[in-house]
């Protein structure tokens, strides 16, 4: 039997995060609601956005919805910078996406709260890795299912709606 007390792997700020998260839950609110009740919860002034540009009309959206509730926004897509692919991975070829320049970007911005949108498989791992506020994803990229993941649980005994 194990014996690990877990509570230990947990410092205070990580214990604040749990608090406010938790004091922010309401089934009537949907994603976009919780993550501002959660900032304001939190006292967060700065909130960044780190989208693909594919999705750059939801977060341009996302973004007047944070400015509403009162939030400075800071926002950039994945694309920031330009990079030549063939400057990362040499014979590849295009402007690659650069999830480690949007993590420095909302950095330099001050942001203490990041919500990703839509970033890459391994682009988001990247994002997360570097930001050094915490981050909360709003969107993940799923070509196959238009960003749906879900749907592949639709129909299995394993997933049900009513799951919180």
């Amino acid at each position: 039997m194990e014996t690990n007390n877990y509570s230990t792997l947990y410092n205070d700020t990580d214990k604040q995060i749990l608090k406010q998260a938790e004091d922010s839950l309401d089934p009537k609110l949907d994603r976009v609601d919780e993550i501002i009740r959660y900032a304001k919860e939190a006292e967060i002034n700065k909130i960044g956005i780190a989208n693909c540009t594919t999705f750059n009309k939801e977060a341009n959206q996302l973004e007047v919805t944070l400015s509403d509730a009162g939030f400075q926004v800071e926002k950039v897509h994945c694309k920031y910078g330009r990079v030549p692919f063939n400057d990362l991975i040499p014979g590849y070829t295009g402007i690659s996406c650069n999830p480690a320049g949007q993590a420095q970007y909302l950095e330099d911005k001050g942001t203490e709260l990041n919500i990703m949108m839509g970033l890459c498989l391994g682009h988001d791992m990247i994002f997360n890795a570097r930001s050094k506020a915490p981050v909360t994803p709003l969107l993940v990229k799923d070509r196959k299912l238009k960003h749906n993941t879900l749907r592949l649980f639709k129909d299995s005994d394993t997933f049900s709606q009513n799951n919180e």
